[in-house]
């Protein structure tokens, strides 16, 4: 997958967004929506200092919606950036860090991150990822998963920058699961990563970001390998 140009999600979106298995899809959720309580965003914020920590932090959508196959008007998802939060032991262990981190560490990491040195989360509660396309690619996945690129725009800090992924699709127990792992810069939306001690002490521009999503299958809902369509 080539380097994606945009998006923090710090999110950020997009988005592993992995919870226990849904129940069978429900009447209630129409073609493409996401289901929301089992959708969730991880993120691991290496150090940028020399004394810096490393971070895992997890966040959810507050709208979604994805139409997997869809060449235009493919879906919406909506984060929700105050629901973000870091180095909860399942976002630590999703994002591969090992032990836990202690409850007043916690506490200042989460204060830096929502204040206006780091998501500003008062001024910028929510992150748009809004999809043009969610178009099928000709190669499948190392695990044989079809695959699709996702095109569109993703709005951060107020900044709209265009955004590509591909993810991986299956359906299971009623639902699609859409999964997906990029890396965005903070410097993308024009913004700098929270440092301090003349940078001794801080986090990485670059974010590694996990999507993962349960969605209700549509008329184009994944049943085997799609259509050929090779990424450019």
């Amino acid at each position: 997958m080539r380097r994606i140009p945009a998006l923090l999600l710090t999110l950020t979106a997009s988005v592993a967004l992995v919870a226990e298995l849904p129940a069978q899809s429900q009447p209630s959720y129409g073609p493409g929506d996401v289901n929301l309580e089992h959708t969730r965003a991880y993120a691991f914020i290496g150090k940028g200092g020399l004394v810096g920590h490393t971070h895992a932090v997890a966040g959810t959508m507050s709208r979604g919606r994805l139409v997997l196959g869809a060449p235009q008007n493919a879906g919406e998802f909506v984060f929700d950036m105050t629901s973000f939060e870091a180095d909860g032991e399942a976002a630590r262990a999703y994002v591969g860090l090992k032990g836990g981190t202690a409850d007043w560490m916690r506490k200042q990491v989460n204060e830096h991150m929502h204040g206006t040195s780091g998501l500003d989360t008062k001024k910028f509660p929510t992150a748009v990822f809004k999809i043009d396309s969610a178009t099928p690619l000709a190669t499948a996945a190392q695990s044989g998963k079809p695959q699709y690129e996702l095109r569109g725009a993703f709005t951060l800090f107020g900044a709209t920058r265009p955004l590509r992924i591909v993810a991986d699709a299956e359906m299971i127990n009623g639902w699609v699961h859409v999964t997906t792992q990029f890396t965005i810069k903070h410097s993308d939306f024009g913004r700098k990563p929270y440092s301090k001690a003349m940078g001794a002490i801080g986090i990485a521009d670059e974010v590694k970001i996990w999507g993962d999503a349960w969605v209700a299958p549509a008329a184009t809902a994944v049943a085997a390998r799609p259509a050929a369509r090779t990424l450019r």
